[in-house]
């Protein structure tokens, strides 16, 4: 059982994030401004995993300018993701299990330093 099932209905926080993923994903609005503007203290395991996606894109910034086919298919990854959390619908569950080992790090409050974080991601996925 998942630590967000029977608690709360998620679907309307699931919609906003879809609507920051999609404006992310078309430069409406900068990644780091959408991951700032996420629910706060949301314990929804789909937010989570979807807040961490969002973190992996920015800080895949250089391989996606180097690597079209890592682009496009991290593009079609998280506009999965975006489409999946604006049914309000929650995410597959290998997908949540990929980003669980992240959610300690998780950092989405009002006060956010997303900088630090994704120093973090960057500094674990160079090593």
């Amino acid at each position: 059982m998942h630590k967000n099932e029977g608690i709360t209905d998620y679907t309307e926080q699931r919609k906003k994030v879809a609507r920051l993923y999609k404006y992310a994903l078309t430069n409406r609005i900068s990644v780091r401004d959408a991951l700032a503007q996420y629910p706060a203290d949301c314990e929804d395991e789909t937010i989570i995993a979807s807040w961490h996606a969002l973190c992996h894109l920015e800080a895949d910034e250089d391989i996606r300018a180097k690597d079209e086919l890592y682009r496009n298919e991290q593009d079609e990854f998280l506009n999965f993701i975006a489409e999946t959390l604006i049914k309000g619908d929650s995410l597959p569950e290998n997908i949540i299990k990929e980003y669980l080992p992240y959610h300690p790090e998780s950092l989405i409050s009002g006060t956010t330093r997303v900088r630090s974080v994704i120093n973090k991601l960057k500094r674990f996925l160079c090593c």
